[in-house]
């Protein structure tokens, strides 16, 4: 074969992508034919978190974008068939919104409609739905809305984020009335991608225990080898927590987007570094013991991690602003001086072991915790200084109903001597986490700063931890990563023992220091 030869085997073998249609068409196609995005899922074999990204703007590919565009061809082919004699196919339903002429407002949430509930019925946090007297730019499109939530302009119905919204009929729009002035699009959006409200969706209580199906299913499948079926169940742990994610966000007032758009900061400098973010992982040994012989007991913080997803997290696109201030109704992301640390002879420094003096990219948890040490209450240093920051609208309860499936399974196996149960958790919420980056195990989830700010948290609840066990009286020897702290004192006083989350377990147990001789000075 010549050089040629393999040029035009080369050339016959290679294939173009098939094209796509918009990304607003994608989802106005699905929805034409009254299909949820789980099904859609389900017959694509991908989770519908995918199918949110690719609705949102992300592009499949290889062999699901060759399904998934066969799917979008019929579907559109199904519609204009469906569609009246001499009317076009609407792709994207017509959507008019009353003209709001009355002061802002608490709109309520009534039973059955698509839009986030009241003040204080939310499943996400205590965000109010307010009607704004005149449009705003929506913080995650930029585009006109009428209802801001959690105090940020947006659209409550996902189908008019990201989309001009439809001209008023002349009857309900007055004559006079000068047109609002157009939004400008925010220059770093992510090709689209966004976090709108889900709306009040239908809670279902006959949900499938999705954990204890697929343990069941693992035992049989071998026979009852409790070994196999556990190492089955650890190698799906990633894609079996985007399931469990998916079904417990039902209820939920936003949806999760799996792909936005992060800053430089946020990102790797080189293929295998770093990126910029200090995640303020503590590694510190207390220095000097006082005189004496002392038993030093090594605890093990249960599911540090698992514990570590209730935290806040950014909802939109992440945007920048300067200046010293802290919004706590956001987070992100900050560059800041770090205050300086004096009580590292009994207590470690929160922002962990660093060599280089200067400020440093930190997450959201270790912000506020310098903050609340700084504060009236404990005293311990002084506020640190923030120079910029990159931040969105937040909720802590982004993944608690996530956490609470986790745990609640994680009890039960412990409850029941259910070690396949217990492992197979332990997988899922420790690679959800550590896979939701850049990561080639965790495709569905590319959220880099959730990754740091739930890391960063199970830091700072360590730390904690440590400041609890010095403020009643035992003696701080070592804290190293999320889940050890070694103490010297009666500790049981202090920490419940056991194997639950709110509980610590004894690691090891051994002594330091060299008995006093009699008579010396102590």
């Amino acid at each position: 074969m010549t050089d040629f030869d393999a040029i035009d085997a080369l050339l016959a073998g290679a294939r173009q992508e098939v094209p796509l249609p918009p990304a607003g068409e994608r989802r106005a196609l699905r929805e034409g034919l009254n299909l949820s995005r789980t099904q859609l899922a389900r017959a694509l074999e991908v989770s519908p978190s995918t199918v949110a990204g690719w609705e949102s703007g992300r592009d499949p590919s290889g062999e699901v974008r060759e399904k998934y565009a066969y799917f979008l061809k019929g579907a559109r082919t199904k519609l204009a068939a469906a569609a009246p004699a001499g009317q076009p196919e609407q792709t994207e339903p017509e959507q008019t919104e009353p003209e709001q002429t009355e002061p802002a407002k608490t709109v309520p949430a009534e039973a059955g409609t698509d839009q986030p509930p009241a003040h204080g019925s939310g499943d996400d946090g205590d965000e109010d739905v307010v009607a704004l007297s005149a449009p705003q730019p929506c913080v995650l499109c930029g585009q006109p809305a009428r209802h801001q939530v959690a105090g940020f302009p947006q659209h409550l119905d996902p189908a008019h984020c990201g989309t001009p919204e439809r001209t008023r009929t002349a009857h309900q729009a007055s004559p006079t009335e000068p047109p609002p002035p157009p939004a400008r699009r925010s220059p770093r959006t992510g090709g689209g991608v966004k976090v709108v409200p889900a709306g009040r969706r239908l809670k279902t209580a006959d949900d499938p225990d999705l954990i204890a199906a697929a343990v069941s299913a693992a035992l049989d499948q071998h026979g009852g080898d409790v070994e196999a079926a556990t190492a089955a169940l650890v190698r799906r742990a990633i894609p079996d927590a985007m399931a469990l994610l998916d079904q417990t966000r039902k209820g939920g007032r936003y949806d999760i987007v799996a792909h936005p758009w992060l800053p430089d900061v946020l990102r790797k400098q080189t293929s295998r570094g770093p990126d910029q973010i200090w995640e303020a992982r503590p590694k510190w040994t207390r220095a000097e013991l006082p005189p004496g012989e002392y038993e030093v007991t090594a605890l093990d913080v249960n599911g540090a991690y698992l514990s570590a997803l209730k935290t806040h997290l950014p909802l939109g696109q992440l945007e920048h602003s300067t200046g010293d201030r802290h919004d706590r109704r956001r987070a992100g992301v900050h560059l800041i001086t770090p205050p300086a640390w004096e009580h590292d002879a009994y207590l470690p420094n929160p922002i962990g072991s660093r060599d280089e003096p200067g400020p440093l990219w930190v997450t959201e948890p270790t912000l506020r915790l310098l903050l609340r040490l700084s504060g009236p209450k404990y005293g311990l240093c002084d506020p640190p200084e923030i120079h910029e920051s990159w931040t969105s609208g937040a909720t802590e309860g982004l993944l608690e109903k996530f956490r609470v499936a986790l745990k609640d399974a994680r009890d039960r196996a412990i409850a029941e001597n259910d070690d396949v149960t217990l492992e197979y958790v332990k997988a899922m919420y420790s690679k959800f986490v550590s896979t939701m980056g850049e990561s080639n195990y965790n495709r569905e989830l590319y959220r880099t700063d959730w990754m740091h700010l739930i890391r960063s948290q199970a830091f700072a609840n360590l730390w904690w931890k440590a400041h609890r066990a010095y403020d009643e009286g035992l003696m701080v020897v070592r804290a190293m990563g999320t889940d050890e702290l070694h103490v010297i004192g009666e500790w049981r006083a202090v920490f419940p023992e056991g194997r639950g989350v709110s509980e610590v377990k004894v690691k090891d147990v051994y002594t330091v220091g060299t008995p006093v001789a009699a008579g010396q000075d102590v």
